[in-house]
C-alpha cells in the first residue's frame, strides 16, 4: 500500500518477497511509507532442471504482464531473483539487465477460467 500511496503501480501477484536495507516495523504503515527507499520488491524465478548453469544461459522462463508493468514502474526498486534450487546458485537482475541478457523474447497470453 505504501508504494500505491506514493503513486506507484504495484500488483500483489507481481512480486514474491520484499527486501529492506534498513530495519523497521513492517506492520506500521507510516514506518513503511517513511522507509520506502529502503525497500526492493523481488520476483523469484526458480528451476531445478539439469544443465542450467550458474549464469542461467539458455534458461527459459515466463514473465507476466503484471511483473513487467511493476518492474517498469518501480525501476531500481524491483528485481528478479533467478534461483537454481538444484545447484543452490542465484543471480539478481533488474528488468533492464533481464532484457540485455535475453537472447529471445516470445510474447504469450495465459488465460485462466
Amino acid at each position: 500500500m505504501a508504494f500505491v500511496l506514493e503513486g506507484y503501480v504495484v500488483y500483489g501477484k507481481a512480486f514474491d518477497i520484499v527486501k529492506t536495507t534498513t530495519p523497521f516495523d513492517m506492520s506500521d504503515a507510516a514506518e513503511v511509507r517513511k522507509n520506502l527507499d529502503a525497500l526492493t520488491l523481488y520476483e523469484i524465478k526458480s528451476t531445478s532442471k539439469d544443465g542450467v548453469t550458474h549464469t542461467f544461459e539458455r534458461y527459459f522462463f515466463s514473465l507476466s504482464t503484471a511483473e513487467l508493468l511493476v518492474a517498469q514502474n518501480l525501476g531500481p526498486r524491483y528485481r528478479f531473483a533467478f534461483v537454481n534450487v538444484r545447484t543452490r546458485t542465484h543471480i539478481e537482475l533488474s528488468l533492464r539487465e533481464v532484457f540485455a541478457k535475453a537472447k529471445g523474447i516470445y510474447p504469450t497470453w495465459s488465460i485462466q477460467f
